[in-house]
């Protein structure tokens, strides 16, 4: 039912507007009395629970940043049977984003190129949300993930992203610092070492007991990834998200001037599954056991998932997939997962 309703109603509405419509139902899926009933029909075997940072998921698959920026999904998404919901990202400032349009489809590649630029209403917004979700009894584990301020000088970046910690981190079950988004300015240029480790440095002191991580992009070379890796663990960080979006546009099968007119942006979806697996296994080669290292980038399937945890991901996250294959999309993965064990 749901591709028939992708190919004859979302795919011929530009993808940011098709996004905002499903929003409300989304919210809605998540509050009572369709929540309850949803999650009896969603609800992970209980063998799939999964324990990292110090937390017990009720599976190892979520949503990646990006899908729910402002925190206004999170129970919906929740009752649609994802283990958890990383929301954002999320600055200090509340920003508008990119110009217009900024979302595009690569319908068959199963990919989206964004330049959204954090477009959100602010840290502070979004830590009320988070605030009132926790009172709830049966709730969604909720990361949160922080970006740098637009208006802010990349100089200032880290008070900037010491003021979003402030703010959400005492109400988020885990907290991602993004510094590879390649559509803020200057932003990559933060996962250099020099300028990474005091960043790290400051938000790990303002986060407290809230787990932080950092997420970096696949561009990078497999060393300075390694090197980031083994960064991350000096500091006493909980883990790393590997990956965010890339800015490469190989491989894809669509019509490279197509390709070339939607413009500057992040590349997701199944382009991604290889570089994405393969800084993975860079990653838990160089880190101990316990960090936590969370899988992202081009995940479809249960046999995605499956090998993502084979390569040594704690947690596995998805995004894009969700456009292309529903709302019952955590529920397949769930029971895929759940039919090989």
């Amino acid at each position: 039912m749901y591709p028939f309703i992708f190919r004859t109603f979302f795919a011929r509405m530009d993808p940011e507007r098709a996004h905002h419509l499903v929003i409300p139902v989304i919210r809605a899926i998540g509050v009572w009395p369709i929540a309850p009933i949803a999650r009896a029909l969603t609800k992970p075997d209980p063998r799939l629970r999964t324990e990292a940072l110090g937390l017990v998921f009720d599976s190892p698959f979520g949503v990646a940043a990006g899908f729910d920026k402002n925190a206004v999904m999170s129970e919906g998404l929740h009752a649609l049977g994802f283990g958890h919901v990383e929301i954002g990202t999320v600055t200090a400032i509340a920003q508008e984003g990119n110009p217009r349009p900024r979302l595009f489809r690569l319908v068959e590649d199963r990919a989206l190129i964004n330049r959204m630029g954090f477009n959100n209403a602010g840290a502070a917004a979004a830590a009320e949300r988070l605030r009132r979700s926790r009172r709830r009894p049966r709730r969604a584990i909720l990361g949160a993930n922080i970006g740098k301020s637009r208006v802010v000088d990349v100089e200032a970046a880290t008070d900037d992203y010491v003021a979003s910690t402030r703010a959400i981190a005492p109400v988020a079950d885990y907290l991602v610092v993004n510094v590879s988004s390649p559509n803020t300015p200057g932003l990559r240029g933060l996962q250099a070492v020099e300028t990474l480790r005091p960043l790290l440095e400051a938000v790990r002191d303002a986060a407290g007991e809230t787990p932080l991580l950092v997420k970096i992009a696949p561009d990078l070379p497999d060393d300075e990834i390694e090197t980031i890796a083994r960064l991350a663990v000096d500091l006493g960080l909980a883990g790393l998200v590997a990956t965010n979006t890339t800015i490469a546009r190989e491989p894809l099968s669509a019509d490279p001037a197509v390709v070339e007119a939607m413009g500057a942006g992040g590349l997701s979806g199944a382009p991604l599954r290889r570089r994405s697996l393969e800084v993975l296994r860079t990653v838990r080669a160089v880190v101990p056991a316990e960090f936590c290292v969370i899988s992202a980038g081009g995940v479809e399937t249960a046999d995605d998932v499956r090998e993502r945890l084979a390569a040594g991901a704690d947690l596995v996250q998805g995004y894009t997939a969700f456009i292309y294959r529903g709302p019952l999309w955590a529920r397949q993965i769930n029971r895929g997962l759940a039919k090989a064990l």
